[in-house]
């Protein structure tokens, strides 16, 4: 299993529209991020922050992935 990166809001949603994911709606600084399938994901959206170990975790685990997929796709 690879090292957790660190990674800012931007990259996260980049990586979140690849998979298919479009911005659904947000309400003050977190973003509601939807799929086809139906699934969502919140993203919070903090300029010039990066995201929490913790959330992102969640994050990777809400999209169904290992961490070394979601390294790939983040390095597409």
């Amino acid at each position: 299993m690879s090292k957790l990166p660190i990674i800012k809001t931007k990259e996260l949603i980049r990586v979140l529209e690849k998979l298919g994911f479009f911005k659904h709606h947000q309400v003050g600084s977190h973003a509601q991020y939807k799929d086809l399938r139906g699934r969502r994901i919140t993203v919070p959206i903090h300029a010039g922050k990066d995201i929490k170990k913790k959330i992102l975790r969640g994050i990777i685990s809400d999209l169904e992935m290992t961490v070394d997929d979601f390294i790939k796709f983040l390095k597409k």
